[in-house]
């Protein structure tokens, strides 16, 4: 059967199948990858009110695409106390922040105790919080610093009041382009396996991808489909997030950088494979506001959220450092002719504006 004709039956694709959906017109690909989205949600465009917290950048990893960690080009290390990050925390609540996003380097400073015992003092004092947190890059590295298995740093995430987990440190799983490009850092197949077994404690978590360095398109459509296969026995992942590469103060020497075309056609062909996950989003803080909007024609339901300070993307380019306006980000939803839904971290519909 052709490719299009299984698109028209909604049949789940293959690799093969997932190759050749670049080689679609764009605009062919992105009246699927809509059509898709528009069964799932309408019109509806999901953000949440939300802070990222980067408590340190001193880091024991050299990943190559990373311009925040002090260990490259970025000369000014940091680690902040409990009390600074907790500072950060009470503004946010009172900027009307419902999440708290806190992704840190790997440093071995203070111990496990310095990662996990902010997440018991946030808890404390705002109990509604949503604590988003940890990385599974972050946990393998507690896990090999600290002596702990997989399970008994989830275990404590559990005790001490994480949430959700995010999906950072995915990057690509091809091993050997990781090998590249963030090589010593938690594997694909345990990145994975961190995952699912947050999941299997009935929590959720998000996915990435980072792409536009050194990938493949090959190597793209094996990570939506490892994805997939995660998600048929766990059901576990609320959102796909495909990240768009920043090419800034880095050590990763890439000629290619992607235009628009393919950045859509990469988002188009994530909602079409990955045919179990409710959400995709186009992460504005790595594609621009604008592209993102676009996105939403192409299979994305979601921008993130206003961020109100970013400090990892925006070290390597991204204009998303002061996040953005609450009222600027329903003005540009609305005027894209969709409807703005916040929502909380795990998609529970909070506002229709």
């Amino acid at each position: 059967m052709n490719l299009i004709q299984k698109l028209k039956n909604s049949e789940r694709l293959s690799h093969e199948d997932g190759l050749a959906l670049y080689d679609l017109d764009l605009f062919t690909l992105g009246e699927f990858a809509n059509k898709v989205r528009q069964i799932r949600h309408g019109k509806k465009v999901f953000f949440n009110i939300n802070r990222h917290i980067n408590p340190t950048n001193i880091c024991a990893d050299v990943c190559k695409f990373c311009a925040f960690s002090a260990h490259r080009k970025n000369p000014n290390p940091y680690r902040m106390t409990h009390d600074e990050i907790l500072k950060i925390a009470d503004e946010a609540v009172k900027n009307g922040a419902k999440e708290i996003h806190i992704v840190s380097a790997h440093n071995k400073e203070g111990g496990w105790q310095w990662y996990l015992e902010i997440f018991r003092l946030i808890k404390q004092k705002y109990p509604s919080l949503h604590v988003k947190a940890l990385t599974a890059a972050e946990i393998d590295f507690i896990s090999r610093s600290f002596d702990m298995s997989y399970e008994e740093v989830i275990e404590k995430m559990c005790e001490y009041g994480v949430d959700s987990m995010p999906g950072g440190g995915a990057e690509i799983f091809a091993e050997n382009i990781r090998e590249k490009i963030c090589k010593g850092k938690v594997s694909s197949q345990n990145w994975l396996k961190i995952h699912s077994l947050w999941h299997s404690r009935g929590k959720m978590s998000n996915a990435t991808m980072l792409f536009g360095h050194i990938e493949s398109r090959a190597d793209r459509i094996d990570h939506m489909l490892r994805l997939r296969a995660v998600q048929d026995e766990t059901g576990g992942f609320n959102a796909f997030i495909p990240l768009v590469y920043q090419r800034e103060n880095n050590y990763l020497q890439t000629s290619d950088f992607l235009g628009s075309a393919e950045i859509l056609k990469t988002i188009a062909i994530s909602r079409l494979m990955l045919d179990n996950v409710p959400h995709i989003k186009a992460y504005w803080a790595t594609s621009t506001i604008n592209l993102a909007m676009i996105a939403q024609e192409f299979g994305a339901d979601d921008l993130d959220g206003t961020i109100q300070k970013e400090s990892i993307q925006s070290a390597a380019g991204a204009k998303s450092a002061n996040g953005m306006a609450l009222k600027d980000f329903i003005d540009i939803i609305k005027t894209s002719g969709y409807t703005p839904v916040e929502r909380d971290s795990l998609y529970n519909e909070i506002k229709i504006y």
